[in-house]
Parts: structure tokens; C-alpha cells; sequence
């Protein structure tokens, strides 16, 4: 099976990242399809000096060096790119994949009204290959290593020609034109949207790598990055839902009323004995906010009972209005310095095991706040030795620096949660993306960490949709996954579609570890933190007893 996804507009360096930990860690067939914001890359025997024209900033391009092969190319919107990470025959060599790569695009060119081939001389897909002007309409440059694929081809539908005719010399080759799409079908009077190219190449890339068997999920088509603005609030009390339309837009339509009686395995029996009722006493005394507490978790005693529990860090206002959640979104204020004493504090007077702490989305901060985190990881890690540190984090706006002062210190378990799946993405957390998250998964795992994400379900996804997301989640090499059962705030947040039965979250369990996830959390009550000690140990149970 391949499984295709459309990611909408990443940046290159999230899509790398991405793109490489599927490379490394994967086991199944990928197709990334998506846009770059401007960006020149280039392979490792580029000749760069003689190739590039312009200084990239001032064009608003990044230029970034890649390992793998081809001198310096362009990536930019209106210009399909697609990474097909797959297994191959290792002994068939580099050139045997990208002839394959080059067959997918002639055709899927073909069917699109297009006479394209191959130069002999040069990779890529020419149009008029055999005529007096051949003229080049897509890139290809591949990684082949241990039977792994990654990198792959840039498809010229509609993007500004300047980048390629002015600001570079594409693929280090001078004398020869390039063209798009556009330009080949204009004298006809015919144009192509990027979505049917899409959907063309798709289809051929199936019937080559995989006999027609195909998984797809797209992001929305809208999602572009002005969706992933620094303050997307506006969902406050007494104001309606605003992202119905957008729910409506995916194909979600209808949902229960939110006085909709739940089903009895919704209906937890909770208990607070003395011992609980005397740490919520401390957790007031030192001012601080656990999760547990905020969401009314109908696990806390069971957690709190099991030495572990959830601080939310950097205040209790959020920089983002996702479409499910209860944070408070005005204005935040400044970091409190002591923060992060106060929470060690509590863990050493709560004797906790495992601490999970979390965070609001920090967008008004330079570094998204991880350098906070990162001070809380030390700090309670100084105050009680050999207790493991849980971090739930924003996406920092996808910042690889950022990202790396939390990396640095090293937390037990990294966790980053992608929420739902592709086609919901936009209504759901419109100020984040599916790509950004994965991006943020794959990098944590780059860097050796033990990566942990979840979902939450009953807003209109499909069953083979979470399936779809395992699978990417396990390809990034996610592993603990925690899955659970959205349920509705208020009537001013986006309504629950359905209440999935417990049988459906104990086969999603059996799927994700299939995949090679290597715990899956899954029930109704599941939340992020659930039973995160116990997962944490089941994963690496010689490594996150070390104490650092």
C-alpha cells in the first residue's frame, strides 16, 4: 500500500525533517505531496558560486544544502513537490528509482495533455525531449540508502518562472530552457489547478509503487501559512463557534447536541480521598495550575495516586483558540521567573515518580517558551533525582532553534500532540498544521529522544483516517500514542460528531502497535497523561530509569 498525503504549504526545513524520519524510521510506503515556501536547495557537489544568481533573502528564499544528489534547484509555490519514501532493491541502484520517478511524471504529463521524456544526457522530465527545444518541467534528485528512499521531484505547474530563469541555474544547467504547465497548455487555452495535478500523479505513483493500492488523506486545500498566525483567539464565552464552516468544509456537517446524554463507559466513578483533597490543598498554596485540575480529568486519583501528575507551565492564557479546548485565550502574561521552582517543589512534596508537564502555546515568545520548559526539565530533575520528566509542548512555530533548547535538556519523554487527523486539521487547531506537528515529532526523535503524541476522536474523522495517522505517527518513529474521546466544553466549542464504542478504541490499540508503535494507550477516558508512567516504562524501561 501507499499511503499519499496532502500537506498543504511546509516549510522545507520541516518538511526534511519529516521526510527523513520517515526515511530512517518507517517501514511503509509514503508519497509526501506538497508546496515550499520559496527556497533554493542544492545536493552535495553543487557549484553553488557559479549557479546561483541572486542573494536568496532579498528574493524571500531560503537556500538550504541537502544531502543527496543534483546541483542547486528552486522550490516554490505553484510548483508541486513530491517525496516518495519507500523500500527498494538496494542492488537496482539510485538511477533505477528516479527512472521510476521520471515515468510516474511523463505519465502522469501525458494524461494532463503533455508530450514529455527523458534527456539522456540529463535526469528530469523534458518536454519536446526528442524535438529541436527540449525544455525541462521537472526536477528529480533521490537518497537511496539500506533499501530507503527519500527526496524525489519538482513539478512546474504554475510557479514564478524568475526563480527559475533568473535567480538560479537550474540543476546546474545552463543551455537548456525550463517550463510549467502553465506556459505548455496556454497556447491551447487550457489551465490545470494544482489540486488536479495532484490527484493525476497520485494515481500513477499508486499503480507503480504499489499496484493501485492507495491510502490518501489531505490537509485542507485552504491550509496556507497565514492560518498559522501567532493569535488565532476569538472563541471566548458568548461568542459562537467559528470554525463550523470550516468543519463544514471537510465534510463534517451535522453533530450531537451537546445535551446528548452520554453512553454509560462515559460515566467515570471518581473518588477523592483525604490524600488527594490534601495535594490539591498544596498545589494551591504554591500557585500553580495542574491540568488534571483545569480540564476536571476524571482520572485524577487514579494518576495522583500513581505518582504522576500534570503541571501546566508558562501561565494559563494561550497564544491559540483551538476549536476543542477550554484554556483561557486572552492576552498572556510574562513568564513568572519562579516558575519552575514552584512546580519542583510539588513534585518533591508529592513524591511523584513521573511528572508530566505541559504548556500553553506561547507565540508572543521569541522561542515559543522552551527555554522555560527546558529550565523546568533541570530544575525538577535537580529537586528530585531519578523522577522521569514528561514535556507536552506547543510546535514553537516549527523553529528548529527553539526546538533545540528543549531537546538540550534531554526530558524522558517528549510529547507533542497532532490531535486529529489530516482532513480536520484546519478546523480543529487552525493555528497549527499536520505536517508542523510531524515535523516536530520527527525532529525529537532525531535527536534520540522517546517521542509521544495523541489524538482525540468523536469530531468527524473516519476510522480509516486514524488508522492513516497511526500509520504516519509510527513512521516518524512516534512511541506511545495516547487516543481518547473528545468531549464538548461548551456549546461555544466545535460539537462532538459521535461517541466511538470502546471495542473501536481497543482495535486502534491493536493497529497502532502493529505498525510498530510501541504503546497505544487507548479508551473513551483516555487523556494525554493516562497511565503515562506505565507507558514511559513499557518503551524504554532501562532508559528513563537512569537517573541524569
Amino acid at each position: 500500500m501507499l499511503r499519499v498525503r496532502w500537506l498543504g504549504r511546509v516549510p522545507y526545513r520541516e518538511a526534511l525533517a519529516l521526510q527523513t524520519a520517515l526515511f530512517r524510521h518507517g517501514r511503509e510506503a509514503h508519497l509526501l505531496l506538497l508546496e515550499h515556501p520559496h527556497v533554493f536547495t542544492h545536493g552535495r557537489r553543487a557549484d553553488v558560486s557559479a549557479n546561483l544568481r541572486c542573494e536568496p533573502a532579498a528574493v524571500g528564499a531560503e537556500l538550504v544544502a541537502v544531502d543527496r544528489g543534483g546541483d542547486i534547484t528552486y522550490h516554490g509555490p505553484g510548483q508541486l513537490v513530491g517525496y516518495p519514501i519507500l523500500s527498494v532493491d538496494n542492488a537496482l541502484g539510485a538511477a533505477a528509482h528516479v527512472a521510476d520517478i521520471e515515468q510516474v511524471l511523463i505519465d502522469s504529463l501525458t494524461e494532463l495533455g503533455i508530450a514529455a521524456g527523458r534527456l539522456r544526457e540529463y535526469p528530469g522530465v523534458w518536454v519536446d525531449a526528442e524535438g529541436p527545444e527540449p525544455r525541462k518541467i521537472a526536477a528529480i534528485g533521490v537518497r537511496l540508502r539500506h533499501g530507503r528512499t527519500m527526496h524525489g521531484f519538482a513539478l512546474n505547474v504554475d510557479p514564478d518562472m524568475d526563480y527559475l530563469r533568473r535567480h538560479i541555474v537550474p540543476c546546474g544547467i545552463s543551455d537548456r530552457p525550463v517550463t510549467s504547465l502553465r506556459e505548455e497548455l496556454a497556447p491551447a487555452g487550457r489551465n490545470v489547478s494544482l489540486a488536479d495535478v495532484a490527484d493525476v500523479v497520485a494515481r500513477h505513483a499508486a499503480r507503480r509503487w504499489s499496484s493501485g493500492e492507495v491510502e490518501r488523506q489531505d490537509v485542507a486545500w485552504k491550509h496556507r501559512p497565514d492560518d498559522l498566525s501567532a493569535f488565532s483567539r476569538g472563541m471566548g464565552p458568548g461568542e459562537p463557534v467559528r470554525l463550523t464552516s470550516r468543519l463544514a468544509s471537510a465534510g463534517v456537517t451535522s453533530g450531537l447536541a451537546i445535551e446528548s446524554r452520554k453512553p454509560e463507559w462515559l460515566r467515570p466513578k471518581v473518588h477523592h480521598g483525604p490524600g488527594v483533597l490534601t495535594l490539591k490543598r498544596l498545589i494551591r498554596s504554591l500557585d500553580l495550575v495542574t491540568v488534571c485540575e483545569d480540564a476536571g480529568c476524571p482520572n485524577l486519583s487514579e494518576c495522583w495516586s500513581d505518582g504522576t501528575a500534570t503541571f501546566m507551565a508558562l501561565g494559563e492564557r494561550c497564544t491559540r483558540a483551538c476549536g476543542f479546548c477550554l484554556v483561557d485565550t486572552r492576552k498572556p502574561e510574562a513568564p513568572a521567573s519562579d516558575e519552575p521552582d514552584r512546580i519542583a517543589s510539588a513534585v518533591v512534596a508529592m513524591s511523584l515518580d513521573h511528572v508530566v508537564v505541559t504548556m500553553v502555546a506561547r507565540d508572543d515568545l521569541a522561542d515559543g517558551g522552551m527555554a522555560h520548559m527546558a529550565s523546568v526539565v533541570r530544575t525538577i530533575r535537580s529537586a528530585r533525582r531519578g523522577a522521569r520528566v514528561e514535556t507536552l509542548i506547543s510546535d514553537a512555530k516549527g523553529d528548529d532553534a527553539s526546538l533545540q533548547l528543549l531537546f538540550d535538556a534531554e526530558p524522558d519523554v517528549m510529547n507533542h500532540n497532532i490531535e486529529t487527523v489530516a482532513r480536520l486539521q484546519r478546523a480543529v487547531r487552525p493555528s497549527a498544521g499536520y505536517a508542523r506537528s510531524l515535523s516536530v515529532l520527527a525532529r525529537a526523535k532525531l535527536a534520540g529522544l522517546t517521542t509521544k503524541s495523541g489524538l482525540i476522536v468523536g469530531m468527524g474523522e473516519r476510522d480509516d483516517e486514524v488508522t492513516g495517522c497511526l500509520a504516519d505517527l509510527a513512521g516518524a518513529g512516534v512511541d506511545i500514542v495516547t487516543i481518547g474521546q473528545y468531549l464538548r466544553p461548551t456549546s461555544h466549542h466545535l460539537p462532538v460528531a459521535r461517541w466511538v464504542e470502546p471495542a473501536v478504541f481497543a482495535e486502534w490499540k491493536r493497529i497502532g502497535e502493529s505498525l510498530g508503535i510501541g504503546h497505544v494507550e487507548a479508551s473513551p477516558l483516555t487523556r494525554s497523561s493516562y497511565h503515562a508512567k506505565r507507558a514511559a516504562e513499557h518503551v524504554t524501561p532501562v532508559a528513563l530509569t537512569t537517573v541524569r
